[in-house]
């Protein structure tokens, strides 16, 4: 358990993460941040880990700040502060999801708004139901986004169109979400297919995931990033991981891998 907003379960190297306060449609409360970013500090200490599926119980996955809840913060918050490499406390509930080692699933239903969708948008995948309603709701409340959603989106959404769903707050469905890259696919049971997805995940050699992971999240010139993947080719090439994925599909069986 990473706190009582938070629920993990792990089984056969993937871990289940579940927003756990669906009586207010998981919404982002102080008691939640923290046991967010708690969760994300205990699976990046998890050994054995292959891969994440991050989902919310009852009938969304998040609607994003609570405003209650929150409103007494104010101006007393400290967003300047990084607590976590490039990230505040605040973003790292979302950014921690691209950081972690291994891939994340976020399975998506009912709402995903304001931070909620910058939360998703931290998986390496997003799988969302065929009825979720999505939105960057924050200039409802005459702020703007400020959980790493800026950056999870660019390169995923073209730039005119986040401009005008930020300056709009408009809610959107599954299929312009997918039209305009928020999410991966649609799914009408989004968490099941995020289990699956994650197994057949975890079932490949965890070094060179780990390693795709580390190049898909480089941000560099042509010439770093060329040298790092042959970095990370030179290390993977003959490893025991490597060698066992060879021989496993020469033989035709399942890989037995070592984490």
């Amino acid at each position: 358990m990473a706190g009582q907003r938070v629920s993990i379960a792990i089984e056969d190297h993937v871990a289940d993460v579940r927003l756990t306060r669906p009586e207010k449609l998981n919404a982002l409360d102080p008691a939640m941040f923290a046991a967010l970013t708690d969760a994300i500090a205990q699976l990046e200490a998890t050994s054995g880990l292959r891969a994440a599926v991050l989902s919310g119980e009852g009938r969304g996955f998040c609607a994003g700040l609570d405003m209650a809840s929150m409103a007494s913060g104010g101006s007393g918050m400290d967003l300047a502060t990084r607590t976590h490499g490039l990230a505040n406390d605040f973003q790292q509930v979302a950014w921690g999801w691209r950081t972690l080692p291994v891939p994340v699933i976020a399975a998506v239903h009912g709402v995903a708004f304001g931070g909620g969708l910058q939360i998703a948008s931290g998986a390496d995948i997003r799988i969302v139901a065929p009825d979720a309603r999505l939105s960057a709701m924050e200039m409802k409340w005459g702020i703007v986004p400020d959980m790493a959603g800026y950056a999870l989106w660019r390169g995923n959404v073209r730039d005119d169109v986040l401009r005008e769903l930020i300056y709009t707050a408009r809610e959107f469905g599954a299929e312009e979400a997918l039209a305009l890259g928020f999410v991966t696919r649609i799914a009408a049971d989004p968490h099941a297919e995020a289990m699956a997805l994650a197994r057949a995940i975890a079932g490949r050699n965890p070094d060179a995931v780990r390693a795709a992971k580390r190049l898909a999240n480089l941000e560099a010139d042509v010439g770093t990033v060329l040298l790092a993947e042959s970095r990370e080719q030179a290390a993977l090439l003959r490893s025991p991981n490597q060698i066992e994925a060879v021989m496993a599909n020469t033989q035709k069986r399942a890989p037995s891998f070592t984490d």
